[in-house]
């Protein structure tokens, strides 16, 4: 009996290695090692109008989501201008002006070579934190792209392609790509394509994701973290852990203007860092107003103060938007409709169906742990401080940024951290 039990056992575990084997196989890569892209090309200046087009679209996004969106808000602009770069590629006339208007794109021979030279930054080697992002194309087997199309985002994104077969086996290829999806994230953006979304007529999946995991430079003490209140609004007040840090051997960046509070949090590393914008009054006084030059505004005015003590909530949450009629609204309608697709494969057979960005954060005493991922999916046919003290117990936006360029990694707000 020990042995029938034995033989079963190893059957099961050939069967499922074997079963690991070919999704592994169906990758376009290992999803922890990125490939590198063509940054040759690449300049300071060009890299800087690259960050300043992925802000632009942040801030115009936020506003958007803002119109309909009264909870937590979670996102990375950088994931999203990715996916859609690479969807760019293949566009022309109207479908590529109205991508081009809506993400601020840059000319093809700024945004290609800057693009990649960012991409090499985020995966660059020997980094105190974790930091990665990876693409990849989709494609149905069978259906002919343009070798020209494939092998420039390959080029400039680091965007391989797998084949996969929408017509026969649509549930199969949705969990390969959710599976990819799961393993760049650490297993933090799970099920990112629905059952339903793909189907017969998918001709190609374009994906992004985006992972980070840093420590605080100067942790908080978990023994200092208690209940106490966050107001939401005058009269609606949670609970929720807040955390506490009384500064008394470090400077921290920091401004105190009329509008706001605005403080910078740094990781181990130095080179990203959180920007924590809270309101003197609530977040109506400055988010009609958010944008990229007013953040840049905000930053010139920030110098390194000694603080008497900084507050601030835990929380974890999680966010998922369906895109298509957003970045409709927002500008580029043709890309899902009479769209013009022809650089990916010669024809105007192609349009998007549907936009997915699903995004996750973690903020604790120790650090930050955040993801997001971006599925393109193509078918055929309180009072003012007396003090030096940071409160942040009320709304408030938060910026996960790279440090010397000023990008734009994750954005979100906190209306509610008791939200999971």
């Amino acid at each position: 009996m020990d042995k029938k039990i034995l033989a079963i056992g190893i059957v099961l575990l050939m069967i499922a290695v074997a079963t690991a084997t070919t999704v592994l196989f169906l990758f376009p890569y290992q999803p922890d090692k990125p490939p590198q892209a063509d940054g040759t090309g690449s300049t300071q200046q060009g890299i800087q109008e690259v960050v300043n087009a992925n802000n632009q679209f942040a801030f115009d996004l936020y506003s958007k989501l803002d119109e309909s969106e009264q909870g937590n808000i979670f996102y990375s602009p950088y994931s999203i201008s990715t996916a859609l770069a690479m969807t760019y590629e293949g566009a022309k006339g109207q479908t590529a002006d109205e991508m081009k208007s809506v993400f601020h794109f840059p000319e093809n021979d700024i945004l290609r070579p800057n693009s990649a030279a960012i991409y090499n930054n985020i995966n660059k080697e020997g980094k105190d934190y974790e930091l990665k992002t990876g693409n990849a194309l989709w494609a149905q087997y069978d259906y002919q792209f343009l070798e020209d199309y494939t092998s420039r985002v390959e080029k400039y994104y680091g965007g391989k392609l797998a084949n996969l077969d929408f017509k026969q086996e649509t549930e199969k290829s949705r969990q390969i790509i959710n599976t990819f999806i799961e393993e760049q994230t650490n297993d933090k953006i799970k099920n990112l394509i629905p059952e339903g979304v793909l189907d017969s007529m998918t001709r190609l999946v374009l994906t992004n994701a985006i992972y980070f995991k840093g420590t605080w430079e100067w942790e908080f003490d978990e023994s200092n973290t208690r209940e106490q209140d966050f107001k939401i609004t005058s009269t609606d007040i949670v609970k929720t852990p807040m955390m506490h840090m009384s500064p008394e051997k470090t400077t921290f960046n920091y401004a105190d203007t009329e509008d706001l509070q605005i403080l910078e949090l740094p990781y181990k590393g130095g080179d990203i860092s959180m920007l924590i914008l809270l309101p003197t009054e609530n977040l109506n006084s400055i988010e009609p107003s958010l944008t990229a030059e007013k953040l840049n505004e905000y930053k010139t005015q920030m110098t390194e103060t000694k603080l008497d003590s900084i507050s601030f909530p835990k929380f974890e949450f999680d966010s998922k938007y369906f895109m298509k009629g957003t970045l409709s609204t927002m500008g580029m309608p043709t890309a899902f409709g009479n769209a013009d697709f022809s650089g990916m494969d010669g024809t105007k057979n192609l349009q998007i169906s549907q936009v997915i960005h699903q995004a996750f954060v973690k903020v604790d005493e120790k650090g930050t742990e955040a993801a997001a991922a971006t599925a393109v999916v193509m078918r055929e046919t309180s009072m003012s401080p007396t003090r030096n003290i940071f409160r942040a117990d009320h709304p408030f936006i938060f910026i996960i940024q790279e440090k010397e360029t000023g990008n734009i990694l994750f954005i979100g707000r906190v209306n509610d951290p008791t939200q999971q």
